[in-house]
Formats: C-alpha cells, structure tokens, sequence
C-alpha cells in the first residue's frame, strides 16, 4: 500500500510517499525556519503564509522524487493537530482536496502519533517489539505514552509547564544563541561535556526522582537565567552553561523514561520529536537501554523533525479513515 503524507502542523511543509508503512519512496521537507530566526521563535502569521507558497511545489517534488503519479498512490494522509492552527488548515485542506480530485481514501492522523511511527521506517513490522513506552520530546510537547499495540495509546505521563524544544530555545535565547535553540545549544556544549576547570555550575533536575512520570522544565530555565544574570559570558562560560543545562534535561528525560519502561514492562522504548535529534540524548538512551533487556529506538535525524513521511507511516498503521469534507484541523488535539 503507498500512501502520500502530508505534515503542516508549524513551520515546516513536508510530504512523504511511503510504502507498506515501511518503505521511504520519497521525503520533502522544506522549512521557514530561516524566516523566523530573526524573531526568536515561530510567528505563526509567517508559518501559514509559507505554508501556502509552499505545499504545492512540495507535493510536485515529492511526486518526482519518488517517480510515482499522484494518482497512484493509494491512499491520502494528513497531520490534522496538534499545531499552529493557520498551518495546519493548509495541509489539511490540500488533502481534502487531494482526496476528492483524486478519488482517493483520506487518512486522519495525530501528528504526535507520527513521531512515534518515525520509529518503524525503514525497519520490519516486528522490529519494535510491544508493549512499548514512548517518549515524544519537541517543541510543543514533552509526553510519555505507554502503548500495547498499534492504535492503543494511553498517555502516562507529560509536561506540567514549558516542553523541553521549548526551553532548549528559551535557554538559547537568553544565551545569545540562534533559533532554533537545540542545535545551538548542543554545538556550544559539546567542547564542554567533561568540566575541566575551576568554573562550575549545577543546575536542578526538576521532578527526577517523583514518583510520577510528568515533566517540568519552567524552573531549569529560570535557574539559568539566574546565573546569566551573575556571570560575565565569554565563550568558555556560556559553553559551560549550555552543557550543564542539556545535561540536567537529558538526566530527566533519561531517568523518568525508564522508570516508566521498567514499571509497564516495556520490550522496547521509542523517542521521537524533534529533540530526538539531540546527540546526548541519543548516547544516554541507548547506554541505558544496553544495559537492560529493553531494546531503544530512534528515527533517523532526518525523520526526528515535522516531516511527511512519519504520517504516512502511521496512516498505513492506524487506518483512521475519515470522509473528506468532515475532517477539520484541531489545534488541541493530543491523546
């Protein structure tokens, strides 16, 4: 079965052609995030208008990148929420249209769902194993989901304030730092991941050890700003800084994962959303997982961002059939 994805949920425009939910036929992702660098974050005035321009030229290269005519595919998909409403309105509304043109199924689906089904590309049906935890990390959202095969998801646990995309670009900015704020972030603590000088600063591990499985992260970047307002910032101290600060972030997000995973039994742990990019998190999961039974798995970095491929993999998993003209973009939407 081949369906064509469609992910418009913020600031990037991406379609993807996948094949048997498995099977990468093409994936086009193009991205405003240039646009919004010179504001500090997403306007999303900006993110529709680019939505627009953009998701027709998308569709087009997706069509030749995969050297397959829209009207074979078999099927149309399409992230309705969560999301910036104006954004996700252009991509649903491009699939509605698809749909009926082409005569054609419509497939509704959760984008955050999407990043959990990132995990299956390019890997067998059996490769994750169930149960399963989830850990979605972005911008939007920071959620543990514990999920007993496909289409049973039950959210155990999510963040009370702030999302960790989110205060990776908070942090940033009070930095000095670029947008989006997790590359920049992780570039500048790299030199620093071992502390060899005089200089040292601890930062908290807000809700580590609770026995619950919520996040917050609010506190970690007041504590940050607290300290900026103290110190003189050469590179060396700001460098310091970021990584203290992805170290306490990836420390919970590590920690709180696997409790969760070692209370509902998990075979497998999967992590997706944008911050799965991250490398220390990357590294910490994978070591912990090594050394337990629990198998952990990551989407390639290029499927760790918004794109449409992810939600063509998880339409050809969940089936969610809706009739065009009801489907309506829900900026809300979770589990």
């Amino acid at each position: 079965m081949i369906i064509l994805g469609i992910e418009t949920t913020c600031d990037e425009t991406g379609v993807g052609i996948v094949r048997d939910g498995l099977f990468v036929l093409a994936n086009v992702v193009s991205s405003s995030s240039d646009l919004h660098r010179k504001y500090g974050g997403i306007v999303p005035e900006v993110a529709a208008r680019e939505q627009v321009r953009l998701i027709v030229p998308v569709l087009e290269e997706a069509e030749r990148s995969a050297q397959c005519k829209l009207e074979k595919v078999d099927a149309i998909a399409v992230a309705y929420g969560p999301g910036l409403v104006g954004p996700l309105m252009v991509g649903v509304e491009s699939a509605k249209t698809l749909a009926l043109v082409l005569d054609k199924p419509l497939i509704a689906v959760n984008h955050l769902v999407g990043h959990i089904y990132a995990n299956w590309i390019n890997n067998g049906k059996n490769t994750v194993q169930f149960p399963l935890v989830a850990l979605i990390v972005s911008g939007g959202h920071t959620d543990l989901i514990l999920m007993k095969d496909h289409g049973k998801f039950n959210l155990i646990g999510s963040t009370r304030d702030d999302a960790a995309g989110e205060v990776f670009d908070k942090v940033a900015r009070v930095l000095g730092l670029g947008y989006p704020g997790g590359p920049e972030i992780e570039k500048l603590a790299r030199p620093f991941r071992v502390n060899s000088s005089q200089f040292t600063v601890k930062f908290p591990r807000p809700m580590i050890s609770e026995n619950n499985f919520d996040f917050s992260f609010a506190g970690l970047k007041t504590s940050v700003v607290n300290i900026v307002k103290n110190l003189e910032l050469s590179e060396e101290t700001t460098g310091k800084i970021a990584a203290e600060f992805q170290n306490a972030v990836v420390d919970v997000l590590v920690k709180k994962t696997l409790r969760a995973a070692y209370k509902y039994s998990a075979k497998s742990i999967v992590v997706g959303g944008g911050v799965a990019a991250n490398s220390l998190l990357r590294d910490r999961m994978f070591d912990a997982g090594a050394k337990t039974d629990i198998k952990v798995l990551f989407p390639s970095k290029l499927l760790s961002v918004d794109n449409g491929v992810m939600i063509a993999a998880a339409a050809f998993f969940e089936k969610n059939f809706v009739a065009p003209l009801r489907l309506q973009a829900d900026s809300s939407l979770h589990f």
